[in-house]
């Protein structure tokens, strides 16, 4: 490895990365909360939420008790 080379790949490029793959894929399902793009296809089965629905459903179950 050289010295140059950061030792993991910064979180914010994987992301874009990502996006970008997910870009050329094809359009994004929409969020069923808040209607904003999601990270799913279209193609997707169920109700996807975009990530800031899915953090505040995580929330909701994991106080509920």
């Amino acid at each position: 490895m050289d010295e140059h080379q950061p030792y993991r790949e910064a979180p914010e490029s994987s992301r874009a990365a990502e996006r970008a793959r997910a870009a050329a894929d094809g359009p994004f399902a929409e969020c069923v909360l808040c209607r904003e793009p999601t990270e799913y296809p279209e193609s997707v089965k169920g109700a996807p939420l975009c990530p800031v629905c899915e953090w505040r459903e995580a929330e909701r179950t994991a106080c509920s008790g």
